[in-house]
């Protein structure tokens, strides 16, 4: 899946070591920007699990894997539990195996609740409880939203919360310059209805409004999913996005052929996007944005997620030399709120014990956020954390982002089954752009998605 790509997981291995209280990234109660009582209240009440074990299999490796070993070392101080963290190139595969072979860790963390949910109907997971399904709904931005992600049927088909959130990705994100914006007198939008007059207002101004670019090798024409999603959360109500990632709502739907046509709108009109039309599948989704810092600017606007920066120029200061605003929704469908289009990774418990059921109320606590929001690379939907911890004004915005959300929702291309989500999705996106009407895409989309046995 994309995401798992755009991380560029390393070498195949098998990671696995225990964490280390010894080194603690921020001494506890030397920062006010901490928690630091949630983090003393949490080790008043572990204080009996001293010198037991536990296990964790994760997606997390390299750099990110260094962070996510920070935080076990505060989760391992507290509690004296000797924990042992785990990962894999192929950790969707590995979880599968192991558990099935019944030698599952205690906790397994992964990004795609439909792989979960199978687990969870094959009965290899433990339900959290009511009572952490209520707390995430509480004091998560879009609660409802997580604990829809985390809530599967069981092998005795009923329903219950398995799968808690922690650590999410935000794609709802527009990027631009602000010294352009300046110097040609243009406003942020606040409504997609701004969004189209801005836009109309760069060509009127002899300017080109986008950088758009599909490219990715195999993979070419998924950046379009992501416009498309964006589209569908602000056009039409949660359920009917829900219904679409699981083929209830079929993609010739009109619902979905408008979403599709709205992304048209942007990206096939030759007067819209840097290069033309045909500039548009043939550029690489990480050359795309830099026609923003040309002088002058090839382009003033390029929809991507948080993670784009990595490929703007060398120097580029975030805040200063480009910035990002929220995909604004429409007034016309004021109704919906503010929906948010992301990722997350779930925490599981697949083999029961306290050391795990405390890793769980560990996840409630702020300091578990906060340590690695002072980091790099980490957002989260707890409004319960002080966002003054966050490393940079752009993680703390974003985080801003999912904590006042009021719909949360995966990339809908992740969840679909991979022939589509993964395949005609993406194919479908380059031949619309190719000149394909919008009907005719979503048919063929349609029909592929029809195939499948």
């Amino acid at each position: 899946m994309k995401k798992t790509f755009l991380m560029g997981v390393a070498i195949a291995a098998l990671l696995s070591g225990a964490a280390s209280a010894a080194d603690l990234k921020f001494a506890p109660g030397q920062d006010s920007k901490f928690n630091w009582k949630s983090y003393d209240d949490f080790k008043a009440a572990h204080a009996d699990l001293k010198g037991q074990e536990m296990t964790i299999f994760g997606p997390w490796r390299g750099e990110d894997e260094a962070l996510f070993r920070s935080i076990l070392a505060y989760f391992t101080e507290a509690t004296g539990i000797d924990v042992k963290y785990s990962s894999s190139e192929n950790y969707e595969q590995q979880i599968v195996i192991d558990t099935q072979a019944g030698s599952p860790p205690n906790v397994a963390i992964l990004p795609q609740p439909g792989l979960l949910a199978d687990l969870a109907g094959k009965g290899f997971l433990t339900p959290l409880g009511d009572d952490n399904a209520k707390w995430l709904k509480d004091n998560y931005g879009a609660g409802d939203s997580w604990v829809g992600y985390g809530t599967y049927k069981g092998k005795d088909g009923k329903e219950a919360f398995y799968a808690f959130p922690y650590k999410a990705d935000v794609k709802s994100l527009v990027w631009y310059v602000p010294e352009n914006f300046k110097e040609a007198g243009y406003k942020v939008p606040t409504t997609m209805e701004e969004l189209h007059a801005l836009t109309d207002q760069i060509v009127k101004d002899g300017g080109v409004p986008w950088c758009i670019g599909l490219g990715s090798g195999g993979a070419t024409g998924w950046p379009a999913t992501d416009w498309i999603e964006d589209i569908m959360l602000r056009q039409q109500k949660p359920d009917v996005y829900d219904k679409w990632t699981t083929n209830e709502v079929k993609f010739t739907d009109p619902a979905v052929v408008a979403a599709i046509e709205e992304f048209g709108s942007f990206a096939k009109n030759e007067k819209y996007v840097d290069g033309g039309v045909a500039a548009v599948a043939a550029t690489d989704f990480r050359d795309s944005p830099k026609g923003l810092f040309g002088v002058p600017p090839k382009c003033y606007l390029h929809h991507q997620a948080s993670f784009i920066p990595s490929f703007f120029p060398e120097g580029t200061k975030l805040g200063q030399d480009a910035d990002f605003f929220y995909m604004p929704t429409y007034a016309a469908h004021a109704d919906l709120g503010k929906p948010v289009l992301g990722a997350g990774t779930l925490v599981t418990i697949t083999k029961d014990s306290k050391p795990a059921r405390a890793f769980v109320d560990f996840l409630k606590t702020p300091i578990a956020h906060e340590v690695w929001m002072a980091q790099s690379s980490f957002l989260t939907p707890y409004k319960g954390v002080n966002a003054g911890a966050y490393a940079n004004d752009q993680m703390k915005r974003e985080g801003e982002i999912l904590t006042t959300a009021t719909t949360f929702r995966f990339d809908g291309s992740d969840l679909m089954p991979g022939k589509i989500g993964a395949g005609a999705f993406w194919t479908g996106m380059v031949d619309f752009v190719g000149g394909k009407s919008a009907e005719d895409t979503a048919k063929e989309i349609q029909s592929a998605w029809d195939a499948i046995k």
